[in-house]
């Protein structure tokens, strides 16, 4: 049998004029047809971009059928990256290229993939969302499931010759979805900026404005638009119920998630060079843009005192600064051969782990102030969070979204009376410090000159942040004080879970409980860890729908870094000094990684181009 080609459709015969077809009857709602300038006009209204929901698209039989066969016949591939986490099946564009006997077991798959890109399907669409003509030879969809812990950050769509985004609902048609198991698609609305050559740039904002929860049989689309169509799907979350119906086996988010694209050459309407001049449009470039100026944060690089530096001793702490230190930092971490055993694994491995690295006096007020915090319910909406708590909203979401505050530019002394918890003293007082700075010299053996500091706190389901590389000519040396207390996210050699209590970091995250599924081989971890990784692509942080690829070991929580062997078997009264894992696994592009871990302190030597997420 003659196959067509890759991603190919034929065109339907002409004389199908109507959206109900010759394969069998009531394939789409029977009046469907006539709603046309219904949902056009709802979508022209619609906001906070031009989007549609059609509820009931097609005869709920074919879509019951094509739930069956996927659950019977196809098998799905976990992914993840830095922009998602999803169960993905192969493109359903390829099915016209699988042997007779398979093409046998997907009768009802095929005949909802050549309905949905019908010439009358595509006209209706066409119709409804103004887009102009869509093409019929480019077909692009597949099979999404999202378990929990599955999620797609947010992004705009735009690559190459897309035009219509949609997403068709396959949830169990016989246990509705439930809005609070997250899953929904979310679009959020863009604010327009100027900037200094007086071109307007579109910004989106860190909070959505439309949630649109799945439905079995429920189609739900939107023009991509470069720049403007901002969207993500929320987290699929775990059950913590014990109610019959409402385990994690319930909440699987199945959908067929596309695009049209533009027409293709010998299609009606392929306008030549179009696709091109929209890749040059494309969100992929946008990311290095002049938006840049609207991130939030932006940095805050600071100065150290020349002078003192001119003066002090550069390979010895004094005794002023040892009493300054001894504070906030475990004694074992100032004397000289711990250090020296720090200087000498950073030396070797350009980055390093020190657990238990502030004191056991200072730890407890931190812990105690991090439940504090933690007990306090707080708004939704980002306004409300900066106008209410000492807390910011990073943005734009489509580069990152976590609460953060920026270090003070007075001096650490002068914030001694002033502090106002024992977070803001890491802040503000300790890190910009004299004495610290002395400390972090001699640990690495690196010159230190400037600081630029953050308390990064990050929310469940809500916060994170994408791939990004560093672009300066030097190395950069970038410390992560960990102070996540909360219980199951590191493992021990031995493998048991440390027990720890609360929720909350800093420069880590507060990652997304999820739990083992049918669909997944792989058991799914908590996330939450910072990954430092080789990129070959100059650009790679320009942003894709695609993504930077995380190894499995790393995504279910195994790629904690390692006790360092240079140092043998510790004793209890050890520090506890790691190095990365990179060395001891495959080359897998991951230079360091961290999971979200309690009073642990992180040090790492960045280089030009390394990409950085979490």
């Amino acid at each position: 049998m003659k196959r067509k080609a890759e991603g190919e459709l034929s065109e339907q015969p002409a004389k199908k004029t109507n959206l109900q077809g010759t394969n069998g009857p009531g394939r789409f709602r029977d009046d469907l047809p006539q709603q046309s300038d219904h949902y056009h006009e709802k979508y022209s209204k619609s906001q906070p971009y031009k989007h549609g929901v059609i509820d009931s698209l097609f005869e709920p039989q074919l879509l019951r059928d094509v739930r069956a066969e996927i659950q019977a016949n196809l098998s799905f591939t976990p992914k993840e990256t830095d922009i998602y986490k999803i169960h993905q099946s192969g493109d359903l564009a390829n099915l016209d290229g699988l042997d007779d006997s398979s093409l046998k077991l997907l009768p009802s798959l095929l005949l909802l993939r050549d309905a949905l890109y019908s010439p009358a399907f595509r006209d209706f669409l066409s119709k409804v969302t103004a887009s102009g003509p869509l093409s019929g030879k480019k077909t692009d969809m597949a099979i999404n499931v999202y378990t929990p812990g599955c999620h797609l950050l947010c992004h705009d769509d735009v690559i190459g010759s897309r035009r219509v985004s949609y997403i068709l609902y396959l949830t169990d048609p016989d246990r509705p979805w439930k809005p609070e198991w997250g899953g929904a698609l979310r679009l959020y609305p863009t604010q327009t900026h100027k900037d200094a050559q007086g071109k307007e740039v579109k910004v989106p904002s860190p909070d959505h404005t439309v949630s649109i929860p799945p439905a079995f049989n429920q189609l739900s689309f939107f023009a991509v638009q470069p720049g403007e169509s901002f969207h993500d799907v929320e987290e699929v979350f775990a059950s913590q119920s014990s109610i019959k119906g409402d385990s994690n086996e319930a909440r699987v988010r199945m959908a067929i998630s596309g695009w049209y694209h533009i027409p293709q050459e010998g299609e009606d309407g392929f306008v030549e060079g179009l696709e091109e001049s929209l890749a040059e449009r494309s969100s992929l470039q946008q990311l290095q843009g002049n938006a840049d100026q609207y991130d939030m944060p932006q940095p805050q690089i600071l100065q150290y005192d020349e002078k003192k530096e001119e003066e002090e001793e550069e390979t010895l702490l004094s005794e002023e600064d040892l009493d300054f230190l001894l504070k906030y930092i475990a004694p074992t971490y100032l004397t000289p051969d711990t250090l020296e055993s720090v200087s000498s694994t950073f030396e070797d491995e350009c980055s390093i782990c020190l657990e238990k690295f502030l004191s056991q006096k200072f730890a407890d007020a931190l812990k105690t102030e991090i439940a504090k915090q933690e007990a306090v319910i707080f708004p939704i909406e980002s306004k409300a969070i900066e106008d209410t708590t000492s807390w910011r909203v990073a943005r734009p979401p489509h580069k990152h979204r976590f609460l953060y505050q920026q270090g003070s530019d007075s001096r650490p002394q002068d914030q001694l009376q002033t502090a106002s918890s024992p977070i803001a003293e890491l802040l503000n007082i300790l890190f910009p410090s004299e004495a610290f700075r002395k400390w972090l010299q001699f640990a690495t053996g690196l010159a230190i000159t400037t600081r630029n500091l953050l308390t990064r706190r990050f929310r469940r389901g809500k916060d994170y942040t994408l791939a990004t590389g560093y672009h300066g000519d030097e190395s950069q040396l970038e410390i992560i004080m960990a102070m996540t207390p909360s219980f199951g996210w590191v493992h021990n050699e031995d493998g048991n879970k440390k027990a720890q209590d609360n929720t909350k970091q800093d420069d880590t995250t507060t990652a997304h409980p999820s739990n083992d599924h049918k669909l997944a081989d792989d058991p799914s971890g908590l996330g939450g860890y910072i990954a430092y990784m080789a990129s070959d692509d100059a650009d790679a942080d320009n942003g894709s729908d695609s993504g930077i690829e995380v190894p499995p070991s790393m995504s279910t929580g195994t790629r904690a870094s390692k006790p360092s062997s240079s140092h043998g078997q510790k004793s209890k009264a050890d520090p506890a000094i790691y190095k990365s894992a990179a060395d001891d696994e495959e080359d897998d592009g991951i230079l360091f990684s961290m999971p979200p871990d309690w009073n642990t302190l992180g040090i790492v030597l960045r280089d030009k181009g390394v990409m950085r997420f979490v």
